[in-house]
């Protein structure tokens, strides 16, 4: 297994994860909500800039979490 592969496979793992918090949804606030989502598309976007990069995939999900957590406390 190359580093490229396992990469992808982190990514993949990483975006199953934060997926699975999702079953509880319905008792999550709006804040709440919107970090989940800024994080896991900030994963997605880190992952996709960096080609797989675990670094760029944790710190887009980072940064998507925080900017998705600004943008539901204004709602």
């Amino acid at each position: 297994m190359n580093i490229r592969t396992a990469s992808k496979a982190v990514a993949i793992a990483v975006l199953a994860v934060a997926a699975s918090g999702c079953s509880s949804w319905d008792s999550m606030s709006s804040r709440q909500k919107s970090t989940v989502t800024g994080a896991g598309l900030g994963g997605v976007a880190g992952a996709v800039i960096t080609g797989g990069g675990v670094l760029g995939t944790v710190g887009g999900a980072a940064i998507g979490g925080v900017i998705g957590d600004q943008v539901g406390k204004n709602r």
